[in-house]
């Protein structure tokens, strides 16, 4: 086991499934590790293995420099830290929040952080539970660099690859809201295509491996759509708005053929429309960034 300094003590504050991930490759790395969460019984096996659990919230903080909180939202995180006795045991110390919420919400904790003299630096996983503590695990930081400089070596201890976005507090969430908006909308979209597919007796592992093939091809094309929406110029050489707006007509088309669902490729066929409206229809698909985005 590796040797550390009483500051490289850090408390776990919500042991869900990524809370007790969390705690547990801090424990793997040799770390002193003090755990609260708010329903008993969820730290047994940290306990077990070594972690060290606080009878409150107050207490808990209390025991390390540094705090990592990890709930469902900023609501469940605020109800715990936002209280008398845990904001003044925190005062002089540092917070790592690693609850998914949105970017403002990251502001006004981090001002309410200032105002009680905490430390404050807000955080974003961008991988599951079974990729911490291993080199798969990503994981996104923003807040004073100094502070993130000075806790970096406790926040290694969970694998993976950490990146510091920028002092502004919010750009880890707005990556967070972001990445994720990219996975919800395209495990609606294969979820789609899986129930279409199942209409026209297509199975879902006979659709996967061709599935897969579609994923595959995206990287390129999200690195060439990137260099479009920051530069302003839209290509559509190869495959125009105009084409695109063809094909999901024919998938609208033939998902309330059997009765299915269609909203969402009728949302994004509607403002591929609205983009050809506006004499874009030569553009790239990637245009609709703009018709959007009303700024």
């Amino acid at each position: 086991m590796a040797s550390h300094t009483g500051q490289s003590a850090v408390t776990v504050l919500g042991l869900g499934p990524m809370g007790r991930a969390l705690a547990g490759a801090f424990l793997d790395a040799g770390l002193p590790i003090t755990v609260w969460n708010r329903t008993p019984g969820k730290d047994q096996e940290l306990v077990e293995r070594g972690a060290i659990p606080a009878e409150s919230p107050e207490a808990a903080v209390a025991a390390s420099p540094l705090t990592v909180i990890c709930v469902v939202n900023y609501d469940a995180a605020d109800a715990i830290v936002r209280r008398g006795a845990v904001t003044d045991a925190l005062k002089g110390r540092a917070v790592v929040n690693l609850t998914a919420d949105t970017p403002d919400r990251a502001r006004d904790t981090a001002a309410w952080a200032a105002e009680h003299g905490i430390g404050y630096l807000d955080g974003a996983i961008m991988t599951p539970t079974t990729t911490i503590g291993t080199p798969a695990g990503v994981f996104l930081h923003s807040g004073p660099e100094q502070l993130y400089q000075e806790h970096r070596p406790v926040l290694d201890a969970l694998g993976g690859t950490h990146t510091h976005l920028g002092e502004e507090i919010g750009r880890a969430a707005a990556h967070d809201i972001a990445l994720l908006d990219v996975f919800w909308t395209a495990m609606t979209g294969y979820a789609h295509a899986l129930a279409v597919a199942k209409a026209e007796g297509i199975s879902a592992r006979e659709l996967a491996p061709f599935a897969k093939g579609i994923g595959a091809i995206l990287p390129p094309i999200f690195e060439q759509a990137a260099e479009e929406v920051d530069s302003g110029r839209f290509s559509g050489e190869g495959n125009p708005i105009t084409s695109a707006v063809s094909s999901m007509a024919h998938i609208v088309h033939a998902s309330e053929a059997h009765g299915i669902d269609a909203g969402v490729m009728r949302a994004a066929e509607g403002l591929a429309r609205r983009a050809i409206g506006r004499g874009h229809g030569t553009d790239g698909f990637i245009r609709i960034t703009e018709i959007m985005n009303p700024r």
